[in-house]
């Protein structure tokens, strides 16, 4: 095949995927898939190899996603695997990093020969145990956590694991409806995929999918070779719970490869802010890719060119059976603590530093959670604080970086829980100043719609330690959690909202960019 044609079924191939991922929002029961896109889908070669994702999904659901399916293949070899098979995990280690996030990877077949695999994520609402709280001291106070195994065999569902699953979360309903959706995902992209090499007289992917990484991997190591060499170093202190946590990146940029290791990192945490190292290694991968050929396609090619370790027993590489529920209040920080090392590699390319951390509003009420018999619940309402300043532009008001996943809508929530959202305005002054300031936090105010109590997860950062400014910048504000009576709340962990009372969360603001000019200044 010449290149044109290659590059022709190249874009072809990531339709396929990109349909596969718009069946599973569509066809999720739970508002953190079909609202906010906390998903992921793709593509892999039958020996594992990641040949495109869909756009549609998080940095840390995919990246982490390309990682596990070569631990379904070590689970599960490919000659024992059928058409209509579907395989399912959340082993935080094996999948995306905590038991919330379940990874479905299913084999791909054309004319009766296994082609491929696709695999997905969802983030779903409940998983049992403790509920999506740090308070936990180990992954099985965390939920039922489920080892690699078959969710379905040549078609057939396995009800024995549906039943367990139902009888173990709060909302079997909309858990059983994810799965659900996880493999109707999967069969969408193979039905595509198989009329895809049907179409171009295509026995199997070895031929596009060796073009696809081969293609990438130059296009990489052509980006890292126009590169400064050498070692940068980067440190960012954030809250933690017990104490301040140090994250701290060693960035070497070489001929052939780019690393980061996070020795001199805090050691991991009693409570569930801890990280698997896949989590660790995708959303570091993301923050370079960011800024290093953004516009190369995202596949095997080019996560093999990144090379990410942390001790292990430290915050970004912690161990089983290490909690790790709210792994993503340190994995989000890790672009920006990257890029403090590749500013200096790098000058004017990097942003200052956002809130980071998702501020979602993880919501929940029932009998031992609050008290009472009224109508049991868990919802979680997906925001964001204010982002960093970038060179030459402001920074974006409460939008999500690196998450990149969508804030829930207020009517939505309101129509599936029995909340109200009383307020929700942009927090005006909040982004740090700067010649281009950070972005702005966001207010917003709730209360149980029938003036009962209930309970929030707080997994939030950017308290103590605000979004810094770079270049002269200044830091963006802290973020508050109170009553509406005045209480100021803890940043993490689970805590009731009293009957007739009303949850007040004030959001960070982003760090601003440059020194702002003031009246009196010369170059005023």
């Amino acid at each position: 095949m010449n290149d044109i044609r290659l590059q022709v079924m190249w874009n072809r191939l990531l339709s396929v995927v990109e349909e596969q991922a718009k069946t599973l929002v569509r066809t999720a029961f739970s508002t953190s898939a079909r609202e906010a896109g906390d998903i992921s889908a793709g593509v892999f070669a039958v020996d594992g190899r990641m040949l495109a994702q869909a756009v549609t999904g998080t940095p840390g659901h995919v990246n982490s996603m390309a990682r596990s399916v070569k631990h379904f293949l070590a689970a599960i070899p490919a000659d024992n695997m059928r058409e209509g098979d579907h395989y399912i995990t959340n082993d935080p280690w094996m999948g995306t990093g905590h038991l919330y996030d379940i990874v479905v990877t299913s084999p791909a077949f054309h004319r009766g020969k296994m082609v491929g695999l696709f695999s997905c994520t969802v983030h779903v609402v409940d998983i049992g145990g403790i509920g999506l709280s740090p308070d936990g001291r180990q992954v099985f106070h965390e939920g039922l956590r489920i080892p690699i195994m078959p969710m379905a065999r040549q078609g057939v569902v396995d009800e024995g694991l549906m039943n367990l699953i139902r009888a173990n979360v709060r909302e079997p309903v909309q858990v059983e409806g994810d799965i659900y959706a996880l493999m109707a995902c999967n069969e969408t992209g193979e039905r595509r995929l198989s009329a895809m090499l049907e179409e171009n007289q295509l026995e199997d992917l070895e031929v596009l999918g060796a073009h696809i990484i081969a293609r990438s991997e130059a296009a990489m190591l052509a980006e890292i070779h126009k590169l400064p060499k050498g070692t940068w170093h980067g440190h960012m202190r954030i809250d933690g719970i017990e104490a301040p946590i140090d994250l701290h990146a060693a960035l070497t940029i070489a001929e052939d490869h780019i690393a980061v290791d996070f020795a001199g990192t805090s050691a991991q945490s009693s409570y569930g802010i801890n990280c698997p190292l896949c989590y660790t290694d995708a959303y570091t991968a993301f923050g370079l890719r960011c800024i290093i050929g953004p516009e190369i396609p995202n596949n095997a090619g080019t996560l093999d060119l990144i090379r990410v370790t942390a001790p292990e027993g430290s915050i970004l590489n912690a161990p089983f059976p290490a909690a790790v529920n709210a792994r993503s209040t340190m994995g989000h920080m890790l672009p920006d603590v990257v890029y403090s090392a590749l500013d200096q590699a790098l000058p004017g390319r990097v942003p200052a530093e956002g809130t980071s951390n998702l501020w979602n509003l993880k919501l929940g009420a029932g009998n031992g959670l609050t008290g009472g018999t009224q109508r049991p619940f868990m919802v979680t309402m997906f925001h964001s604080g204010g982002a960093g300043a970038r060179p030459g532009q402001d920074g974006l008001s409460a939008t999500p970086f690196p998450s990149g996943v969508k804030n829930v809508p207020v009517e939505v929530t309101e129509t599936i829980a029995p909340i109200v959202v009383w307020r929700k305005d942009l927090r005006d002054g909040s982004g740090g100043a700067g010649e281009f300031r950070g972005g702005d936090g966001q207010i917003m105010e709730v209360a149980h719609r029938h003036g009962e109590a209930f309970g929030i997860f707080a997994t939030f950062e950017r308290v103590t330690y605000p979004p810094r400014g770079r270049h002269g910048g200044e830091e963006g504000a802290r973020g508050v959690v109170r009553l509406g009576s005045g209480t100021t709340l803890k940043a993490k962990g689970f805590q009731v909202i009293p009957a007739g009372d009303r949850l007040v969360v004030e959001m960070p603001g982003g760090g601003g960019m440059g020194r702002a000019h003031k009246p009196g200044d010369k170059s005023s």
